[in-house]
Order: C-alpha cells, then structure tokens, then sequence
C-alpha cells in the first residue's frame, strides 16, 4: 500500500536562514514597532497633524516626530518603505493595525 504524502507544515517561528513563515507563504515581513510607535502611527492617521497628535498624547512635538523617524525607519528595513501618510496609512491597514472602517 503507497504512503500518503505528509502534509506541509508552516512554522510561524523564525527560520534559521533569516527568511520569516510570512515570506514563505507571499506576505511581506512587518516592522518590529513598539506598543508607543503603534500608538502614535495610529494617533498620527487619525489626527490632522503632528501637534495634534503631540497635545492629544501628551507628548512633545519632537517626540512625536522621533518616533514617526524610527517608524518610517523599521519600515524601510523590512523592505516596505512608507515616505508619505498615505503610504504609511497603507502599510497600518496591510499589517492589520487599523480597519479601513476607522479612517
């Protein structure tokens, strides 16, 4: 009687050769952001501007403009560089951060 083929499993664990499970199955790896960097990418899309998002955090200006350096800055060296809002709303929305029902 022929063996049955074994079915294929994905490890979501890292691969030793660097290469992710999300790579493996056609999806685009994600930035490592910290609870704070989603916190404030999520404030920026909602709000008007930086000083908004500033005064509606309690953070300072430059903060606030700190962490949006390091989160265009994580998105680039996963490959998916985000220069502008738009792109950076597109890249919330591709990792499941936002819903397109809360913009």
């Amino acid at each position: 009687m022929p063996s049955l083929p074994q079915p294929r499993v994905l490890s979501l664990a890292p691969e030793p050769t660097g290469v992710s499970a999300r790579e493996v199955i056609g999806l685009p790896s994600r930035p490592n952001l910290s609870a704070r960097e989603v916190e404030v990418l999520l404030a920026w899309i909602r709000c008007d501007s930086k000083p908004a998002v500033a005064a509606s955090l309690f953070l300072s200006l430059g903060t606030v403009n700190t962490h949006m350096t390091r989160i265009r800055a994580k998105y680039a060296a996963v490959g998916r560089p985000a220069p502008t809002k738009a792109s950076l709303v597109a890249r919330a929305l591709q990792d499941g951060l936002i819903d397109i029902t809360e913009l």
